[in-house]
């Protein structure tokens, strides 16, 4: 996959998700007007606000796929990660407004209608999400998309919300159990307040600039490590935004050695991590051995090749 065409896939992605949102909204507006359920009116609820998270997940990977300016010189990636932000306000919102919902259908009684035709409707939404989470699968394993990645997570959701649905209106209506269209509500609001906790994670990190997992700094700094001229790589930093690598770090050369000659090297390494890591932006400091940066700075002058050991 090049890096030219992963916009391409994540704007198609968006469109894909909005086309089933629109779906979607339209079949269960209907179902709540036939059924009156409260579980029905969540999951509706939920499809609304899938269809505004998914047009600012568009407007997210559209953003961050714009190149790098003058004002933003390492480009727009945390547009994706602002996306899904944005996505896990209107999840939560959503969540504790189904929760008041349903605790006041749960303390006042009442009962729901014409429950086969919100099943019915329960069932095609989950037909359609599941072809729109195998797309956004493909996608996602492709462009590694952070706005992609928390839509697929909402969307996971919508799966086991419309279960629920399921469930509360055959309780209600064939089973004859009292009050259970307002407990799964209950439990779907929990449900989507759940997933807007963990959906968050992803989008904080990046805003938050943390270090890339272990395992793959580790894999960056072995590719290095390939490359017996480099010695002391010290002052590692990685980031990701949207669906690119930054990557900053210091290495010893020779104090001899001409910048001809160092250039060459450094190239060459270069060019052995950037084809592991293919959208990634890199810098390389190179400083002459035995220079100290940073005296007693374990987070500067901690040589990542001794790490390799660590990590078999």
């Amino acid at each position: 996959m090049t890096p030219a065409a992963s916009p391409s896939l994540n704007r198609r992605a968006a469109f894909a998700s909005i086309a089933v949102a629109l779906l979607l909204l339209g079949l269960k507006a209907w179902a709540v007007w036939a059924t009156h359920s409260t579980a029905m009116l969540g999951s509706l609820a939920d499809t609304a606000l899938d269809l505004v998270a998914s047009v600012a997940t568009l407007a997210g990977v559209w953003i961050a796929a714009q190149p790098a300016d003058a004002e933003h010189r390492f480009g727009h990636g945390k547009a994706e990660a602002l996306a899904a932000m944005f996505q896990v306000l209107l999840i939560a919102i959503s969540a504790t407004g189904l929760a008041v919902r349903a605790f006041q259908q749960l303390v006042g009684g009442g009962r729901i209608e014409a429950a086969q035709d919100g099943i019915v409707v329960s069932g095609i939404a989950m037909a359609a999400t599941l072809a729109l989470l195998a797309y956004q699968r493909f996608v996602i394993a492709r462009t590694g998309s952070l706005a992609i990645s928390t839509d697929h997570v909402h969307y996971q959701s919508d799966l086991l919300l419309n279960l629920a649905v399921i469930a509360a209106l055959a309780l209600d209506q064939y089973a004859n159990v009292a009050g259970a269209d307002p407990v799964f509500a209950l439990g779907i609001a929990g449900w989507l307040l759940w997933g807007a906790w963990s959906a968050s994670q992803a989008a904080i990190e990046q805003l938050m600039d943390r270090e890339w997992p272990e395992d793959k700094r580790q894999r960056f700094v072995e590719i290095a490590a390939g490359h017996p001229e480099l010695e002391h790589l010290h002052d590692l930093r990685t980031r990701t935004s949207g669906d690119r690598d930054f990557v900053q770090f210091h290495v010893d050369l020779p104090g001899e050695m001409s910048v001809t000659q160092a250039h060459d090297i450094i190239d060459r390494v270069e060019h052995a991590l950037c084809r592991e890591f293919p959208n990634m932006e890199l810098l390389i400091h190179i400083d002459p051995a035995g220079h100290v940066d940073a005296p007693g700075n374990p987070l500067v002058e901690k040589d990542e090749f001794d790490s390799l050991e660590e990590f078999p």
